[in-house]
């Protein structure tokens, strides 16, 4: 049994300190979000988690991508489409990939252990489209959907090639009803057909209008949360069967809705169950979502509590 982390963490933008760093700075050349990704990884690591993310410091989940899309402009905090939807005008997140994946070697001495490694996360089309005001060139969300499907296969390939153990696709969208399914199945087929990399998915919320269509979905892996929720164990305990047998969970394990540490009797418990419906080779632990809205001491607690129940089940 593995464990991750869904993506986003704590920013903590620090000033140039170094007399190299003020120098960058001073020239313009100084990167304030570096440091920010070295706490992140380090934090991951510190707690045991196996694969880890570079913490999508550089924005929310919607603009970190829609600023480098054309078709796609930002307004504020939000993002506007005026055009036709086409390719990245840059590689938008390999950059910090490739400094995460140095950290982690550096981490292991260049020894990293087979199990571990980093993933890359995309915020997926429906649930870009859905935060987003069509201002014009698009009569439907639909369409404007598609398109920003083949725009982000641009990214899922660059992501491909550093290395990761798998991409993860964000579409908390698709439990709210608001998302054609059929497209949304369409654009999961679009941005992994002929990748050879596996590729998850991420969706929040209740599962229950949804989750026997997600389980069609061409994907190695499928995310939800389950410690926030009560309603998704069971959702997850009567369609086990629909899951393919190739097909991994990843299992949401600790409440992030909640600035506090999760309780490990009650995380245990949770573990529990899912390896009672599964099996725990199925299994990935992670939190329900991102850990943004928690300090760095309660991130770091909280995924250790889930990396010290998965080393009890991995031990036994």
């Amino acid at each position: 049994m593995l464990s991750t982390v869904i993506g986003s963490f704590p920013v903590e933008v620090k000033p140039s300190e170094t007399f190299k760093d003020k120098l960058l700075n001073l020239f313009g050349s100084y990167d304030p979000y570096k440091s920010t990704i070295e706490s992140i990884v380090k934090l991951q690591l510190d707690a045991g988690v196996d694969i880890i993310a570079d913490g999508e410091v550089r924005g929310d989940m919607v603009s970190i991508f829609t600023k480098h899309i054309s078709g796609m402009k930002l307004e504020g905090n939000s993002t506007v489409i005026n055009n036709k939807i086409t390719k990245p005008t840059c590689e938008i997140s390999t950059s910090d990939l490739k400094h995460a994946k140095k950290l982690l070697n550096n981490y292991y001495d260049g020894n990293v252990p087979e199990e571990k490694g980093i993933k890359g996360l995309v915020t997926g089309p429906s649930t870009i489209i859905f935060s987003s005001r069509i201002e014009s060139f698009y009569k439907n969300k639909n369409s404007a959907i598609i398109d920003l499907a083949h725009a982000l296969r641009y990214e899922m390939e660059a992501i491909s090639k550093v290395g990761v153990k798998y991409i993860q696709i964000d579409e908390p969208f698709l439990s709210t009803g608001l998302v054609d399914m059929k497209t949304a199945k369409e654009t999961i087929g679009i941005m992994t057909d002929g990748l050879d990399i596996p590729v998850g998915m991420h969706v929040c919320g209740t599962l229950e209008e949804v989750f026997k269509e997600l389980t069609t979905f061409n994907l190695d892996i499928l995310d939800f949360e389950f410690a926030g929720n009560n309603v998704n164990l069971k959702i997850l305990e009567d369609n086990a069967h629909l899951i393919k047998k190739d097909k991994k969970i990843g299992f949401g394990c600790l409440d992030t809705s909640k600035n506090e540490v999760d309780s490990y009797e009650t995380t245990k418990q949770l573990v529990e169950k899912a390896i009672e419906i599964l099996g725990k080779d199925r299994i990935i632990l992670s939190p329900d979502c991102g850990l943004r809205k928690t300090s760095f001491d309660v991130a770091y607690n909280k995924l250790k509590v889930m990396n010290k129940v998965k080393e009890e089940y991995n031990d036994n």
